[in-house]
């Protein structure tokens, strides 16, 4: 970025960002970032999509009344959800005598949004600290998780520990946009278009990233580009596969994935002032 492009209005004054998020969800993050003044990239690191087998779903959300907690971990599983509701005619009246845990203020919004009240939500939207908000509450207690095909298991394991019975349940799967692939390549390869900072918004985001770049190229296509993580579990899968974070998010949201990117940006020109 040259010396002097930033500003307190726009201090994204032509920084390429490439936002990597779904193509339905992007629009938030981009949204942000342009406003600042970014060049905003887009192109999807990940694709959702309807599970192969809505069985188990279908079948805790026939049987509501048997558990006491549900637990959502992204917007996605909540709108997956809620048009399974829709889809077997189950009233939302079938939820109210639930406890509700969202992992973050997103899917605590998308919850309410739906005329629902959410019990908990973590002080840090991880896995981690749902299990440390949940822990001294669940003993004997039935508890359905909702989520992606492949997620982490730190949730089940951990609460199935402090003595709950926990049923997790796939309401979609995300997987790699093929179609991504060429045009991230050639991104990555054009200096005009090349990208100043990459978002990584989740794990999968990461190794989606990895998979369309691949894995020999890596190194070459990324030096000089800085990755910017939305959060610690995100970042360790970054380190995984030898991508140093460059940016990170002190909250664990967009908004807080924007402000780290603008702070960084924002000490860069500082320097350069001098």
């Amino acid at each position: 970025m040259k010396k002097g492009s930033s500003s307190s209005n726009l201090p994204l004054r032509g920084v390429r960002v490439l936002v990597g998020r779904a193509r339905h969800q992007a629009g938030a993050l981009s949204a942000e970032l342009r406003k600042r003044g970014a060049v905003v990239i887009e192109i999807p690191f990940i694709e959702i999509r309807k599970p192969r087998s809505f069985t188990a779903l279908d079948s805790a959300l026939k049987n509501l009344d048997t558990y006491d907690w549900l637990i959502l971990t992204s917007v996605n599983g909540v709108d997956a959800m809620w048009e399974r509701l829709a889809q077997l005619r189950v009233a939302k009246k079938a939820l109210s005598h639930l406890c509700i845990a969202a992992i973050g203020p997103a899917t605590r919004k998308a919850i309410e949004q739906r005329g629902l009240n959410v019990d908990i939500v973590p002080k840090e939207y991880v896995a981690e600290s749902v299990v440390r908000s949940l822990k001294g509450k669940v003993r004997g207690k039935r508890v359905l998780l909702v989520r992606a095909k492949v997620a982490r298991d730190v949730i089940p394991t951990e609460l199935r520990r402090a003595g709950a019975h926990v049923d997790v349940v796939e309401a979609y799967e995300t997987v790699v946009p093929i179609a991504s692939r060429r045009r991230l390549r050639a991104a990555l390869k054009n200096p005009k278009r090349r990208p100043h900072v990459v978002t990584f918004t989740s794990s999968s985001t990461v190794r989606n990233f990895v998979e369309l770049v691949g894995r020999r190229n890596l190194r070459s296509a990324t030096k000089g580009v800085r990755m910017s993580s939305i959060g610690p579990v995100t970042s360790t899968t970054l380190g995984e596969f030898q991508l140093p974070v460059s940016i990170a998010a002190k909250k664990f949201t967009i908004p807080g994935l924007v402000a780290a990117i603008v702070a960084s940006f924002k000490a860069e020109s500082a320097i350069l002032n001098r």
